[in-house]
């Protein structure tokens, strides 16, 4: 595999704005356990191999149990996701997946009856955050263990 572009170096005041919103989200308050799920998810979702050995790692290095991170992408057949980790990953789907459905007003619901207006948006800047370093990450090339 070869990188096609090191986006740091090409252009380092996008990279630094991507920093600036990691830092907003990793100070809302937004449990970092289910930021790094969220982030799993999405990478899952877009195929993005260096970010999802990225997240993995970062997870497991935070005490998260193998199963929970092996049976994430099927966290719907499984009992092992709290009632926010469930509805933060509805929306994580919804969202990343967004010209299939949209954001259909039951999932809203949902995610509505255990995050408040604030913690709903926040969750919205982290799920775009997370798809934009996917794209960064699939469009460039990186891999794990490219650099």
């Amino acid at each position: 595999m070869k990188l096609r572009i090191d986006h740091m170096k090409a252009n380092p005041e996008a990279y630094k704005t991507m920093l600036h919103l990691e830092r907003f989200i990793k100070e809302s308050g937004l449990d970092p356990i289910l930021y790094e799920l969220i982030k799993i998810r999405a990478s899952q979702l877009n195929g993005c191999s260096f970010c999802l050995d990225m997240h993995t790692r970062d997870l497991r290095k935070m005490g998260e149990t193998e199963q929970r991170i092996y049976l994430l992408s099927v966290w719907r057949e499984t009992n092992l996701y709290s009632g926010e980790e469930r509805a933060a990953l509805e929306l994580t789907e919804a969202l990343t997946e967004l010209p299939k459905n949209g954001l259909p007003d039951d999932v809203y619901e949902r995610v509505r009856a255990v995050f408040d207006e604030t913690q709903f948006v926040t969750l919205i800047m982290a799920i775009n955050a997370i798809n934009c370093w996917n794209r960064l990450g699939v469009a460039t090339g990186m891999f794990p263990g490219y650099r």
